[in-house]
């Protein structure tokens, strides 16, 4: 499922963007609006992005597990070094010393995620504030060419900026539309 970018200029439009979006077998869920006026989008009963969406949880999560799991197998290996358990130190100790480490990497990484801006979506974080809708189209398979045809032809005035193939892969990249976004 590809993650498809849009800018729109209005609420308004974005409206009826997301009408035009369902005409076509967009479903509501897969349709997810991120802007300043939250207020706008529940009063035209648009979608607005989810948590995961605008905060980097689960990308820092891993990378804090990853952390905690290294300085996990070092502390293991101190602990098989020095032994300060005495000679006789069973072997689930050590690997009770790695998961908890990747166990606490997991969750301060997690915390610092909870605390910073989404990767993918900080480079549209300018248009955003400056009070545009960034839509993010969650298009099933098959479906890709109808939504960027019907963008096209009903929509000219919003624009495609960017193209994930994989959105809940936290670490793919964004195909960014350069021009695009430099005219926003």
């Amino acid at each position: 499922m590809k993650c498809m970018y849009y800018l729109a200029p209005s609420l308004p439009t974005s409206s009826r963007i997301s009408e035009d979006l369902r005409d076509i077998g967009i479903a509501d869920w897969l349709i997810h609006v991120i802007s300043k006026d939250e207020s706008g989008l529940k009063e035209q009963k648009l979608n607005s992005s989810n948590w995961l969406e605008t905060h980097d949880l689960i990308r820092d999560g891993f990378i804090g597990a990853n952390l905690g799991f290294i300085s996990g197998v070092l502390l293991a290996g101190a602990v098989m070094l020095f032994k300060p358990f005495g000679e006789e130190t069973p072997g689930v100790v050590f690997f009770f010393v790695i998961v908890v480490a990747t166990l606490f990497g997991a969750w301060v990484g997690g915390l610092i995620g909870m605390n910073s801006d989404n990767k993918k979506i900080q480079r549209f974080k300018k248009p955003i504030d400056e009070g545009q809708y960034l839509f993010l189209i969650y298009s099933p398979k098959g479906y890709g060419e109808k939504v960027k045809q019907m963008m096209a032809e009903r929509h000219p005035e919003a624009t495609h900026v960017a193209t994930d193939n994989k959105f809940i892969n936290p670490f793919a990249r964004v195909r960014r539309k350069k021009a695009a976004l430099d005219k926003t």
